[in-house]
């Protein structure tokens, strides 16, 4: 099935006052770009992915909506986050801009581990991708291997205790009003070690 696009565009206003409107996100268009940008053939780019070249092509081609587990492995295979599968390259620069992300409002993606709700998705060349994350994961056990991908990250613990557990570090216990800055090449998984679901802001810098 083909998949289906935000209702509306996106609004930028330019420095002269007016406004053009833009297209939403094409997650197909957005992934192929990606790969061509790495001079990979689908092929290449399905190995990379772990995925059959066939599923890669219908996702490029808008006639698969992928699970989470095929954007896990699309954004390993291309090593950027699974925000950045969502966010448009940077094309020129745009001053003056604002968006504007209601509670609540922002496109959810949930995993055993995480659910991410990302935000500001109605601003278009961005440099960095902020996102709200509910911490499911209990355990270490709970993930296959480390969370990397190019770029720096910033953590800022909302509610609930976390614990950041780090490549080359002793992991840390973080608690509301913490946070953490770090390269997200380097290895890096949270979990929450409070009762609830701990939430955190995080801010992935695009590179």
């Amino acid at each position: 099935m083909k998949t289906h696009e935000p209702k509306s565009p996106i609004r930028l206003t330019r420095d002269s006052g007016t406004e053009e409107s833009a297209e939403p996100l094409n997650l197909g268009t957005r992934v192929r770009e990606l790969r061509k940008a790495r001079n990979w053939t689908l092929e290449q780019a399905a190995r990379q992915a772990g995925l059959a070249r066939s599923t890669l092509s219908k996702i490029e081609n808008g006639q698969m909506s992928p699970t989470y587990d095929a954007l896990k492995k699309l954004a390993v295979g291309l090593q950027i986050s699974v925000p950045q599968l969502f966010t448009p390259p940077q094309r020129e620069q745009v001053n003056g801009r604002l968006g504007v992300t209601k509670a609540g409002a922002g496109t959810h993606l949930a995993t055993t581990t995480y659910e991410h709700e990302l935000l500001g998705e109605m601003l278009t060349k961005k440099q960095m991708v902020p996102y709200r994350a509910r911490i499911r994961a209990r355990s270490m056990d709970e993930f296959d291997g480390w969370v990397r991908h190019d770029g720096e990250e910033f953590l800022y613990v909302l509610t609930g205790v976390i614990r950041l557990y780090t490549e080359f570090y002793e992991s840390i216990e973080m608690r509301r009003g913490d946070s953490a800055y770090y390269d997200a090449t380097m290895g890096h998984n949270v979990i929450s070690v409070s009762e609830e679901d701990a939430t955190i802001l995080w801010v992935t810098s695009l590179v």
